[in-house]
């Protein structure tokens, strides 16, 4: 099955983000920094559910009848990615203070999509009121940082990776926070695979049908494919030094702040391979402007039935890895045990939410939970060993 049918029914339904007006490839003025107010999602304002308030009836009237309504920009950040900001029944009262969610890449990409879907399945439980701040640069260092150096009265939390908790104590000469010291790790909150793909037109220039012929090429024009990620010490980037190390095709290394600003950029041809997530990647296989090439994982996909993963490729000496990427929430070390709890409750319910789940799956990830804090600390534990090896394997350090 194409990638095109696969993503249909979310791709090119009446509720499809792009019918909505929104460019899912990420839309800045829906998800900008500069005013952090303007990600603010007051749903206390707009619940259903209380025939006293003719505001609230007239939603309700519209929705029934099948009609969108025109929404202000500062209520259209989470609508623009999917995700819902009307929660049906009565406003419930606030078990967890969360009011800044911190995201430490740029907005438009995977990781951020996850987390103003999680702020917003969070509502019920933080009130109704989250600001989800980007904060990109030094390889997702700055965006975590700010975490860890927050109040620990869980105000603030984050949305960290692998690369964030795990991989960049290996990469870095100097961290700006200690992962095992400065935060506390609640529970994941999903998963996906990585995806390699290529500008169609340059493979098309160059012949790139498939992964090896790639690297073939890469082999016999060293230094000429420049290879894109979403920032140092990332997952993209790791991939890209195993290559070099292992096929020996010298790519140049391309860093950016988030997947977004590569993904453009390999649109326009300045880039010319990258990895990343499924989820943001698909959306331009299935329009044909990007070709897939290879999975990260061991074992081929369900989203991608045709497009070989790793254990394909002994000849390449790549027959051994197998990466799934993940997210997960964590917040300040000193955070009280009881916030924690509470939070691991909150976010494991908003995580289970139907919606949730439904607007993960098109885009190639699978909604996750933990079922403790301590079980998510031993797991970071046992792949601390994998991660260390992958870097030690790319011959990748950064100072």
């Amino acid at each position: 099955m194409s990638p095109a049918a696969v993503l249909r029914p979310w791709w090119r339904s009446k509720r499809s983000p792009r019918r909505w007006g929104f460019n899912i490839r990420g839309d800045r003025r829906a998800a900008t920094t500069s005013h952090p107010r303007r990600n603010l999602v007051d749903c206390r304002r707009v619940t259903i559910g209380s025939r006293h308030q003719r505001t609230t009836s007239w939603i309700r009237d519209r929705i029934s009848q099948g009609h969108m309504m025109a929404f202000t920009r500062r209520t259209i950040g989470l609508a623009a990615l999917g995700a819902p900001f009307i929660f049906t029944g009565s406003a419930q009262a606030q078990t967890i203070p969360l009011k800044r969610l911190v995201v430490p890449f740029l907005a438009g990409g995977a990781l951020d999509l996850v987390g103003r879907l999680l702020a917003d399945a969070l509502g019920p439980a933080t009130g109704g009121r989250v600001v989800v701040e980007n904060i990109g640069g030094a390889g997702a260092m700055l965006g975590i940082a700010n975490v860890a150096n927050s109040p620990a009265d869980g105000t603030t939390a984050g949305v960290a990776t692998a690369s964030t908790l795990i991989t960049n104590k290996y990469l870095f000469a100097r961290m700006l926070y200690d992962p095992d010291k400065d935060l506390t790790a609640i529970t994941r909150i999903a998963t996906g695979t990585i995806l390699c793909v290529v500008n169609a037109r340059r493979a098309e220039e160059r012949g790139w049908k498939t992964f090896r012929d790639l690297v073939a090429w890469g082999k016999a024009n060293p230094g000429k494919i420049n290879f894109g990620s979403s920032g140092l010490g990332q997952t993209s980037h790791l991939m890209q030094g195993l290559l070099n190390a292992r096929c020996g095709t010298a790519m140049v290394h391309v860093p950016y702040r988030g997947g977004a600003p590569a993904i453009a950029d390999l649109m326009s041809g300045n880039i010319d391979v990258m990895f990343d997530t499924m989820a943001a990647l698909l959306p331009n296989v299935a329009a044909g402007t990007f070709r897939a090439l290879a999975v990260a994982s061991a074992e081929r996909q369900p989203f991608l039935p045709d497009v070989p993963g790793m254990k394909e490729f002994a000849d390449l000496k790549l027959a051994d890895i197998d990466i799934q990427t993940w997210f997960a929430v964590a917040v300040p070390a000193a955070t009280p045990a009881p916030i924690v709890a509470e939070y691991h409750k909150a976010v494991v319910a908003a995580v289970a939410t139907p919606r949730y789940g439904e607007r993960m799956t098109p885009a190639g990830l699978m909604a996750v939970t933990d079922p403790s804090p301590a079980a998510l600390k031993d797991l970071i534990k046992r792949e601390n060993p994998f991660w260390e090896e992958l870097v030690r394997v790319s011959g990748t350090r950064l100072d």
